[in-house]
């Protein structure tokens, strides 16, 4: 399977047609499209470890769920922000692939994974006008300092951020990996209870009980890396070797 082939086959399963219209994800760099992919790299970001350890690896592309490319490039020098992360993967003839918001739409994709990752059946969908990508879910009964305790345990998040509405047991909650306080709103007039989600903000969070909603903040990277097993077992299947590249930009300390 060629480099060009491999992104088809994603491009397939994860339609552009999903993106948001902000969105700016894709096949980014592609040095030789006939190129053999033999090793993919799998990460969350393209960050200058993750391109020096494709390097190092021989990796013949990069998979991530964040775009290396999303605002304008102004320069591309060697070490120099953006255009310098991608210039040793030009160089390496390594391709960039990225599947951002229609991988958070899609049926399987991010939101249902980080669903299943937490104990929630998905029933439908919600999010801003235009943009409902995150998943309407049931859980058992429970109230939401035990809901968060299970979250960050099933994450393995070093901590996790709780703004309560009530704090009687909940039962519908709005599931959205990620940067989420767009959501809040629109997960609050759908009748959630709770919005799980990777960021929304202290200003968000202090609105959000005006609209009887708590708000669960399980950290950006803790709420996406569920999709790294996934783009792994896709891989191998495809007869391709995955490098899987684990790294948290953000620490807690």
């Amino acid at each position: 399977m060629t480099v060009a082939e491999l992104y088809t086959y994603f491009d397939t399963r994860f339609s552009a047609s999903l993106s948001l219209p902000w969105d700016h994800d894709g096949l980014q760099i592609c040095p030789d499209p006939g190129r053999e992919a033999r090793r993919v790299l799998v990460s969350l970001d393209v960050t200058r470890e993750a391109v020096a350890r494709a390097v190092r690896e021989g990796c013949d592309a990069v998979l991530t769920h964040h775009p290396l490319l999303f605002a304008p490039l102004r320069q591309i020098c060697a070490g120099v922000g953006r255009g310098g992360t991608a210039l040793p993967l030009i160089r390496a003839g390594i391709a960039q692939m990225s599947f951002h918001t229609r991988f958070d739409a899609a049926d399987g994709g991010m939101n249902d994974l980080l669903c299943a990752a937490v104990g929630a059946e998905p029933a439908g969908r919600v999010g801003p006008s235009g943009e409902e990508v995150a998943r309407l879910a049931r859980i058992e009964p429970q109230t939401p300092r035990a809901f968060a305790r299970k979250v960050k345990k099933a994450l393995g998040a070093a901590f996790v951020l709780l703004t309560e509405a009530e704090k009687d047991p909940i039962e519908r909650i709005a599931v959205c990996g990620g940067d989420a306080k767009d959501f809040i709103l629109p997960a609050a007039e759908a009748g959630a209870q709770l919005l799980l989600c990777g960021r929304a903000g202290y200003n968000a969070d202090v609105e959000a009980p005006e609209y009887g909603i708590s708000v669960l903040e399980a950290g950006h990277y803790d709420t996406e890396a569920v999709c790294l097993p996934y783009f792994a077992e896709e891989l191998t299947r495809l007869g391709i070797e995955p490098i899987l590249h684990a790294e948290r930009v953000v620490s807690a300390l």
